[in-house]
């Protein structure tokens, strides 16, 4: 796959006529095939509701990563993907920096980008369609930060600032914030689902987000000891926030240089990939323990899990 650039009108068209194999439409949303049967149960069920708010709690997430990879891949958001942002709750801007658009120095790693990019705009775009045709059953995009929160972070790893838009390096130490978080979100959230259409393709989506995620540890291990070190650091944050709760249990997020060998895939005895509560998510994304926003979502996020 050839790296996507939205900076000529044939680069635009390119952009736009791939969204459109893969189900996206220049005018509109376009259903996928296994997208057309309403899954839903009736919204009065208790049991629907809940799996209702999951994939919600699931939709801000998504939001949040095809920001990030839109952003960096093509300088614009899911606006420009052509993809809906509309619902329930407050529909929030994105703060990110003038031009984001990531300057690659790595074809193969603009390729990976883009790939990534499309996919997390697709998880969006399918969500929205599984929560239904109303604007009202899916949430709206929350507010996101992509500027402040990385200067956050940044700082907490001894740095004044941390731009991820930078170069390359940087737009995959961002990526790895996330990754991580996404494939435990989705594997804790699982036991909560019990309408089998939802739970089936939370599995999809988990199943693409590992392979997301095991790119992005793959290739910044790759990249050297300084690199492995900062990665480590941010794991370490993120470990942190999971067990403010509990300080005493075991630590669950894992580097990608463990024992000093390679770590590519976090899991645990078993081989299993570990879980997180939503609880834990929301303490990463917000940055601090039992709040109810800031970090990447400043006014928090919408639905009833937030």
């Amino acid at each position: 796959m050839s790296p996507i650039t939205l900076d000529t009108v044939d680069g635009r068209r390119t952009f736009l006529r791939r969204l459109s194999m893969l189900g996206i439409g220049g005018a509109g949303i376009v259903a996928a095939p296994f997208a057309k049967a309403d899954p839903r149960p009736t919204p009065y069920n208790k049991k629907a509701r809940t799996d209702a708010a999951v994939l919600n709690f699931a939709l801000n997430l998504e939001y949040l990563e095809a920001e990030y990879y839109l952003r960096g891949t093509t300088g614009l958001g899911l606006e420009g993907a052509v993809i809906g942002t509309d619902g329930a709750g407050t529909e929030g801007a994105v703060t990110v920096k003038q031009n984001p658009k990531v300057v690659f120095s790595t074809p193969a790693v603009e390729q990976y980008a883009n790939e990534i990019a499309i996919d997390e705009a697709n998880h969006v775009r399918f969500l929205r369609e599984v929560l239904g045709a109303s604007k009202y059953d899916q949430v709206a995009r929350p507010q996101i930060d992509l500027l402040n929160s990385f200067n956050t972070l940044g700082t907490l790893l001894g740095l004044e600032s941390f731009d991820p838009f930078a170069n390359e390096v940087n737009f995959l130490l961002g990526a790895f914030i996330f990754e991580d978080v996404g494939v435990t979100a989705y594997k804790g959230a699982s036991p909560l689902l019990t309408n089998k259409v939802y739970l089936e393709a939370a599995a999809g989506i988990l199943g693409v987000e590992a392979y997301h995620a095991g790119s992005i540890r793959t290739l910044l291990y790759s990249l050297g000891t300084d690199v492995q070190n900062t990665a480590n650091a941010i794991s370490d944050i993120r470990a942190s926030l999971d067990n403010l709760a509990s300080p005493s249990t075991p630590k669950l997020d894992q580097g990608i240089r463990l024992n000093n060998v390679a770590n590519i895939v976090p899991a645990d005895g078993n081989s299993v990939a570990f879980s997180r509560t939503t609880r834990q998510v929301l303490n990463i994304v917000y940055g601090a323990p039992n709040a109810t926003s800031g970090l990447f979502f400043p006014a928090g996020l919408n639905g009833s899990i937030r």
